[in-house]
């Protein structure tokens, strides 16, 4: 069975035999999985123009990013290549990607718009990991998200983080879950820290950190990873 993370939880990467994690056992150890994020659109009443009401989707458009923290205070970086790369330079920030340096991440692409007809049990945005191409001298590696509209996260339906093994369109074994619901503290936050990847002993670790910030981009929230997250 899945681990069902709870906020500031840390886990190491080691799987049971029977599926599960977070102890030894003859599973061995989790290298490559994917860091998916799953969302859906806002559902609103409306008056209708003769009397009633109706029910409108607005699309809620998250971007699920990360950053790779170096041992020689560099970083590497995926984000949205659609952000424009003439605001990033003005800002000392460098073109958005979706392949890590070393190959080692990938994101899937961007996704304006959330599940518009319900939770339909698949992520969003995803990074998949192969920890065994990871350039040596990462250390840290945070995953985050900002929302590009006006809505904070206490008025999305839903939100659910997770680790699992397979590929962007193919759940093997979920390894991890960790969900975001509604909370009054997350209201006016349009940024999330949601965890990070760090190395302990030579070993890799996970730590839920759900922190909804009121940093107002993602410029801002990297910025805020390593002021305050490190």
């Amino acid at each position: 069975m899945a681990i069902n993370l709870q906020k500031g939880q840390r886990i190491d990467l080691r799987k049971k035999s029977d599926g599960a994690a977070g102890a030894a056992g003859g599973g061995g150890t989790l290298t490559n999985f994917c860091v998916g994020v799953n969302w859906g659109a806002i559902e609103e009443k409306k008056k209708k123009f003769f009397g009633g009401e109706k029910i409108v989707k607005r699309a809620v458009d998250l971007d699920l990013s990360c950053i790779m923290l170096l041992n020689d205070n560099s970083f590497d970086h995926l984000y949205s290549p659609e952000y424009d790369p003439r605001m990033l330079a003005k800002y000392g920030f460098p073109a958005g990607k979706l392949v890590s340096r070393d190959g080692a991440l990938r994101h899937s692409g961007d996704d304006r718009t959330g599940d518009m007809d319900g939770d339909d049990g698949l992520d969003n945005e995803i990074i998949s990991v192969d920890l065994t191409r990871i350039n040596p001298n990462v250390e840290q590696i945070f995953f985050f998200i900002n929302n590009v509209g006006p809505e904070d996260f206490y008025h999305i339906p839903f939100a659910k983080i997770r680790m699992y093994e397979g590929t962007p369109t193919r759940v093997k074994s979920v390894f991890a879950e960790f969900d975001v619901v509604s909370d009054p503290s997350y209201s006016g936050r349009r940024a999330m820290i949601m965890g990070k990847l760090y190395k302990k002993n030579g070993e890799w670790k996970f730590n839920a950190i759900g922190d909804a910030t009121p940093d107002p981009n993602f410029l801002a929230t990297i910025v805020n990873i390593v002021k305050n997250y490190k």
